[in-house]
C-alpha cells in the first residue's frame, strides 16, 4: 500500500515514543499513591490474568474460525475477533496500565464487538478516503452489465442467450 505523505509513519513513531513514556508516568503516579509492592503486584496479577484470558480468548476464537470454514462462511467477524486477540495479548505483554486496558477491552468477549465496530469504523474511513468502498468491486469489473430478472415458480427452466439479452428479448 503506498502511502500519499508520510504522516501515518510520523505518527507512528510519535506513539513508539510517546506511549512508554507515558506509561512510566502512570506507572509512577500509582507507585506514589499504593505503593511500589502493590503496583508491581497488579501488574503481575493483570500479566497471569491477561495470559490465561489471551489463550482461552484465542481458541475460542480458532475454533470460531473452524467453524466458519467448515460451514463455508467467509469468517469476517471470525477473524476480526481473531485479530483483536492477537493485538489484546500483545498490548497485555508490554508491562504498564494503560496498554493493560486497551489489551483487557480488546479481551475480553462483552466489549470485544464494540472494539470491532470501532475498527472497522476506522478501516472504513481509510478505504474510503483510499478510493475504494468495500463491496463495491465485483470480480467482472466495474463496466459489468445488470440483467435484470425473476425466478421462475413452476420450477422449470428457462435459457437465455448473450444476443437475446442485448436484442432485449429474451
Amino acid at each position: 500500500m503506498k502511502l500519499r505523505s508520510g504522516w501515518p509513519l510520523a505518527l507512528f513513531v510519535v506513539l513508539l515514543i510517546a506511549i512508554p513514556i507515558f506509561e512510566v508516568y502512570v506507572l509512577v503516579q500509582v507507585g506514589q499513591r499504593i505503593g511500589v509492592v502493590w503496583t508491581v503486584l497488579i501488574l503481575v496479577v493483570e500479566a497471569v490474568v491477561g495470559a490465561w484470558l489471551t489463550r482461552r480468548e484465542g481458541g475460542r476464537a480458532w475454533r470460531a474460525l473452524e467453524g466458519a470454514f467448515r460451514g463455508g462462511r467467509v469468517p469476517t467477524g471470525e477473524l476480526a475477533d481473531a485479530a483483536l486477540v492477537l493485538v489484546g495479548g500483545v498490548l497485555l505483554m508490554l508491562p504498564g496500565f494503560v496498554t493493560d486496558v486497551l489489551g483487557l477491552f480488546f479481551l475480553i468477549p462483552f466489549t470485544r464487538p464494540f472494539a470491532r465496530k470501532v475498527v472497522a469504523f476506522f478501516v472504513a474511513r481509510r478505504l474510503s478516503r483510499a478510493g475504494l468502498v468495500p463491496g463495491a468491486h465485483s470480480p467482472y469489473g466495474r463496466t459489468g452489465t445488470v440483467v435484470e430478472g425473476e425466478v421462475v415458480p413452476d420450477g422449470s427452466t428457462v435459457t437465455v442467450t448473450p444476443d437475446q439479452i442485448e436484442s432485449g428479448r429474451p
